[in-house]
């Protein structure tokens, strides 16, 4: 039920409907691919992996994932410095959603629900071990892809409309429309990479497809870079941006993704997948295929009306130093980075779990596991939100203020981290629960429930957009999503219950009492501890990095304790795994 931006990092990361980032590591977040199936379970039993290979795998994941963060968020900082958080900033951001918007409709949530699962059976049960399949696949993309993309160019500017959100009245429309020109294109090149990364995956390669966003974001760094070094890192209006301007920061962006995808060709010569054109569209049972992704279509559809939505009150903020696209999706980065790690690495642990209890029909198995899951990311995530709100100024200052992103930016981005910290929690809980449903398997009931979450999302955002400023409307949008996410939390354990039993909603509340208690009283002393440090609503650089590590550490330390008097079972066992490893 994601109902933000596109969510950041890499090709492999993206989770079913939560929406995509054209090019890892672009402006937009993107998401594991939770409802990936188990390599490990799938493959043909000569391919299993042994403990050792596995081993590697995970760590060539994880050190990957780590580093395409870091380049990922240097990215986007760097962005933010070249072209500011104002009216620039945020037509380069709205461009880069159009393609996004394409994609996402093509292939976006089928990749990872429909042909991953596909092309790992097909390379268990063909006798040339899917290969024909898979250049069947590759031959049908790379044609869709690319009549996609030339259609999306020639529609540049009534896309720029839908998103745009209101006429053009200092060049905007006109600048968002041609910055699409050159990034549109990236339908094609983000398509061919996330193909190709499922085809690796499914021989059992992952270092290339995990490796190969950071290509991109060493590309549009460097790019920003150069834009700095061209043209200074300063405030201009989009009327100014020439058209050097334009196509130098537009067309780098393309390039970040063009070489992402050719990054990933020597791989597949690697694993032996030797890429032949194939027209015989009919073996690849595409009526199957349409009926298996025909309910992810449809969640990927009402999401996209609700990024519509989002964008255009976001592009309606007529005040230079309002929270626009740029800093929302600066916000929604952090907040995604918070949730990749953490309750994306629980999900990733219990998914296997959870599929293999359904299978073999063990619910109650299930049911503990989402509740395990459900109680261990609320008490893991609860200091991070409490971070993300008593420290939101130091923060923000801390890591956007740089270059064109100027003082009031920054105190922009304060204002929506702080609305953004209430959604950290029910965002990773509803994704919890919707990847129970996949467990199942089941892609209608998400679907179905998406459409009145949108539509509340949708409802809240509009009505606050219209009832307070404008400055405010980012973190409007924020709390739109997070009364989306509690809802969609609610529904989904209200609809699983029937299907496999009590999930111990009295554990998961009890437990969530306790995590609120000893939350309040971190941020308590964190906002105390704040209060007494040097520095006032817009601190130095200095001042914000001296109240972002006391109070950070503070925080996580109050909360600690507290969680220890409280006696909340999910802290004091990781606390007692580490005691018992270091008394080794």
């Amino acid at each position: 039920m994601s109902g933000g931006l596109y969510r950041s990092a890499n090709a492999t990361e993206g989770g079913a409907g939560a929406g995509f980032r054209p090019g890892d590591g672009a402006t937009f977040i993107s998401a594991e691919p939770l409802n990936q199936p188990s390599m490990e379970s799938t493959a043909p039993p000569q391919e299993q992996v042994g403990e050792a290979s596995a081993a590697t795998n995970s760590a060539v994941m994880a050190v990957g994932s780590l580093v395409s963060r870091g380049t990922g968020f240097l990215r986007n900082l760097v962005i933010g410095a070249a072209l500011g958080g104002g009216f620039v900033g945020n037509a380069y951001t709205t461009a880069q959603i159009l393609p996004g918007m394409v994609y996402e409709f093509l292939l976006g949530g089928v990749l990872t629900s429909v042909l991953i699962p596909v092309l790992v059976r097909r390379r268990k049960i063909d006798a040339d071990g899917g290969q024909a399949y898979a250049q069947r696949l590759l031959t049908l993309a790379v044609l869709a892809l690319g009549a996609a993309a030339v259609l999306a160019v020639a529609l540049a500017s009534p896309l720029t409309w839908l998103y745009g959100g209101h006429e053009s009245t200092n060049g905007y429309s006109g600048l968002v429309t041609s910055l699409s020109y050159l990034t549109l294109p990236m339908i094609f090149f983000s398509g061919l990479s996330a193909l190709i990364s499922a085809v690796l995956n499914t021989r059992g390669h992952f270092a290339a497809p995990m490796w190969a966003p950071i290509l991109n974001n060493l590309v549009v760094i460097g790019t920003a870079g150069l834009y700095i070094a061209v043209f200074g890192a300063k405030i201009v209006r989009p009327d100014d941006m020439t058209p050097g301007r334009v196509f130098l920061i537009g067309g780098g962006t393309l390039l970040g993704v063009a070489v992402q995808a050719i990054g990933l060709l020597p791989a597949l010569r690697k694993v032996g997948f030797r890429w032949k054109l194939r027209f015989d569209f009919r073996a690849l049972g595409l009526r199957e295929l349409g009926r298996l992704g025909a309910w992810m279509i449809c969640y990927v559809a009402v999401s996209q009306v609700g990024l519509i939505v989002l964008f255009n009150l976001l592009n309606r903020v007529r005040e230079e130093n309002a929270a626009g696209p740029l800093i929302y999706n600066n916000v929604f980065l952090l907040l995604m980075t918070a949730h990749g790690i953490i309750a994306v690495s629980i999900i990733t642990a219990l998914m296997p779990r959870m599929s293999a209890a359904a299978a073999d029909g063990r619910y109650a198995d299930l049911a503990a596991d989402l509740s395990r899951g459900t109680r261990t990311v609320t008490a893991v995530l609860a200091p991070i939100a409490v971070c993300y709100a008593v420290l939101a100024t130091p923060i923000a200052f801390t890591l956007f203020r740089f270059g064109a992103f100027n003082e009031d930016n920054a105190t922009a981005t304060s204002v929506v981290l702080l609305a953004a910290a209430v959604a950290l929690v029910p965002f990773a809980v509803s994704q919890l629960f919707t990847f129970a449903f996949y467990a199942l398997p089941d892609t209608r009931t998400p679907a179905l429930i998406n459409i009145p979450v949108v539509a509340l999302r949708v409802g809240v955002q509009i009505v606050l957009f219209v009832a307070f400023s404008a400055t405010f409307a980012g973190a409007g949008m924020m709390i739109g999503n997070a009364v989306s996410y509690l809802a969609a939390a609610i529904g989904s354990a209200w609809l699983l219950r029937p299907r496999v039993g009590r999930i111990g909603l009295g554990e998961i509340t009890r437990t969530a009492g306790r995590v609120l208690l000893a939350a309040l009283g971190a941020a308590l002393v964190g906002l105390l501890v704040v209060k007494l440090l040097p520095g006032d609503a817009t601190p130095t650089r200095l001042e914000a990095i001296v109240q972002l590590l006391i109070g950070g550490a503070v925080i996580g330390g109050t909360y600690l304790g507290l969680a220890m008097l409280l006696r909340i079972g999910e802290i004091t066992e990781v606390v007692g795994m580490v005691r018992r490893r270091l008394g080794r």
